[in-house]
């Protein structure tokens, strides 16, 4: 069984400062100093998700980003396709965890063209490919999650093959809320929390979560050790400020926690 929960950990993804960044060239706004304002401002980690075709956060970042996650004693969280292959910028998501050994590894079944992650595993599926990385990633003290869909099946076989948490999917969860009937969709991954919880699994959530929906899935869903937020947290600190609106989101955290 998980053991007694631990308040929910706000890891930042600092992606969007990248795509802004690489949309002109240069070094602003920079990456790293957004890092360290999100850090600063009390967030417990930061995330990224580099990709092949380096459209944000770069294996260049990445490093830099070990580095300074690890001055600050936080987790660094490395999101990604496991069987994109290597190509020239980007070495491959194993090679680069290998390389600066991130506290957490996200794995996520995103294709090249992807605009953005929109799906978790099939572990009928895919399996078979992923067990030996975990394997790996585990070898490197890495715990491991994987991204999953909420009502997926499948759940015992992630434990088997030696992974930690799961993510949550929670894109589904946000479309629902914004439609106005969240109910039946956060009962889903609710049941889907407690299947993982029941089996030793810990939980993360990501995925479209904001200031506006954030209460009601904490609350409906208890025990989530990780929310992983970026694009909502950046489009919000456009109009209020970074360090503002960091401190917003683990005042709604602790909010929730103290009931």
């Amino acid at each position: 069984m998980v053991s007694e929960a631990a308040p929910t950990a706000l890891s930042v993804n600092v992606n969007k400062i990248a795509v802004l960044r690489n949309s002109r060239g240069g070094l602003e706004p920079d990456v790293l100093r957004a890092a360290r304002t999100c850090l600063s401002a009390g967030a417990q980690g930061i995330t990224v998700h580099p990709r092949p075709d380096r459209r944000h956060i770069t294996a260049e970042d990445v490093v830099a980003l070990a580095e300074l996650t690890a001055q600050y004693h936080v987790e660094l969280n490395v999101e990604g396709n496991p069987f994109a292959p290597p190509r020239v910028g980007y070495p491959g998501l194993l090679d680069l965890c290998e390389r600066v050994r991130p506290a957490q590894v996200t794995l996520v079944p995103d294709s090249d063209d992807q605009l953005t992650s929109d799906h978790g595993f099939d572990f009928d599926r895919d399996s078979f490919r992923l067990a030996p990385l975990v394997r790996q990633l585990k070898a490197w003290n890495c715990r491991v999650s994987l991204f999953v869909d909420a009502g997926c099946t499948g759940l015992p076989t992630a434990l088997a093959m030696g992974a930690d948490r799961i993510e949550l999917y929670t894109g589904p969860y946000a479309a629902a809320w914004a439609a106005g009937n969240p109910q039946e969709a956060v009962a889903l991954f609710r049941e889907t929390a407690a299947r993982a919880e029941a089996i030793g699994l810990g939980v993360n959530a990501g995925h479209d979560l904001s200031q506006e929906n954030l209460v009601l899935f904490l609350t409906e869903v208890p025990n989530v050790q990780e929310v992983s937020i970026g694009h909502a947290l950046m489009s919000e600190a456009l109009y209020d400020g970074l360090e503002t609106t960091v401190r917003r989101y683990l005042d709604i955290i602790a909010g929730v926690q103290k009931g």
